[in-house]
């Protein structure tokens, strides 16, 4: 028994000195000095040695000192090398990163993004972590507002808003705890009604509202998805799925939000969305009234009318179908200011 402890007490001791080995390397930094060039603080080694280590040390300087000039080419160049050929070593990360940088500076906004992104995926623990979402953001959000990408740094592309919605979409799925995604959402809403695709809109919306109610987006974020629901209703002759949908968003805004500035806006898109689905049960009353004769359906309808918005002038309107119905049903002629009774139409051949 003493033997295996001492052996386990060995090996736990061997364990610790790894461990703090290795919290050491985590904790170490790549710092430029102007005068020696890059070096590595922190006690920890730089992921290569030998000559590996010595020309992924050279090109570092070499692509740091063609920055310091102004040759941004020159410096993708070198930087684009390292990451490359060195992937596993301390400086890999570092080049990947002043390589976004420089296409940033060049306006070559797809390959900056793609630089940056490649640095959180494959070197999460990086301590640019919050500097590169909030680059990422930034040309997700330039790219939004019509700025075009330039190929090679020179020639302008086209404006592209498609992808500066998946670039924000990135933002959230790389981010997710972070203070960009939930503006990355709503951002990726606007892009997604700008493109008219109003399903991806109200997906992102809702992500935004069950994600991070705590924001102080979240009011906007009612607001808007009420009114993109509200976008979709055609009018009270077709399906209300969208026009229910908007009503409960416009009302869940006025319960949580009661002293929001846009409570006006919001009780004024409730009001409207209610006399659409009000309508849309007369409509339904007087196809079974008029077409069916079904006195009973028509009052079902027209008492749903009544129901949906009870102080409206559609609600007056159905209380008087529903005195009609009564009237046609006991064979008494219809009361003053109902419709008068279509007339039969024949036809000659």
């Amino acid at each position: 028994m003493p033997t295996m402890s001492a052996r386990a007490s060995g090996a736990l001791t061997l364990l610790i000195c790894l461990f703090c080995l290795a919290a050491g390397a985590a904790r170490a930094d790549l710092v430029w000095h102007p005068d020696t060039g890059w070096q590595v603080e922190g006690g920890a080694l730089a992921g290569v040695s030998g000559r590996d280590g010595r020309n992924a040390l050279e090109l570092m300087n070499k692509a740091r000192e063609a920055e310091e000039r102004g040759s941004t080419r020159s410096a993708i160049r070198a930087y684009r090398k390292v990451a490359k050929r060195y992937p596993s070593s301390v400086y890999a990360s570092e080049a990947l990163y002043r390589t976004g940088k420089l296409y940033l500076q060049r306006k070559q906004y797809f390959k900056a993004f793609e630089s940056f992104i490649t640095v959180t995926t494959q070197y999460p623990n990086t301590k640019y972590f919050n500097d590169i979402i909030g680059e990422q953001y930034r040309i997700a959000s330039l790219l939004m507002d019509g700025a075009r990408n330039r190929y090679w740094g020179v020639i302008p592309g086209f404006k592209n808003p498609t992808r500066a919605i998946s670039y924000f979409e990135l933002v959230v799925q790389t981010a997710p705890y972070s203070d960009y995604a939930p503006i990355a959402l709503m951002n990726a809403a606007r892009g997604y009604m700008r493109e008219r695709e109003h399903e991806y809109a109200i997906d992102a919306l809702d992500r935004m509202i069950n994600n991070y109610q705590s924001s102080l987006l979240a009011p906007n974020a009612y607001l808007r998805l009420a009114q993109t629901h509200s976008r979709l209703v055609e009018g009270p002759n077709y399906d209300q799925g969208s026009t229910e949908e908007a009503i409960t968003y416009f009302e869940d805004f006025l319960i949580l939000f009661p002293n929001d500035e846009n409570v006006p806006s919001a009780a004024e898109g409730l009001d409207a969305m209610k006399v659409v689905l009000s309508e849309s049960k007369i409509v339904v009353g007087d196809f079974y009234f008029h077409k069916r004769n079904n006195y009973a359906a028509a009052r079902v309808f027209y008492n749903e009318a009544i129901t949906a918005y009870p102080d409206s002038e559609v609600a007056e309107k159905a209380r008087r179908k529903l005195a009609e119905v009564d009237a046609r049903a006991n064979n008494q002629p219809p009361p003053p200011g109902s419709e008068p009774a279509r007339k039969k139409r024949f036809f000659f051949f």
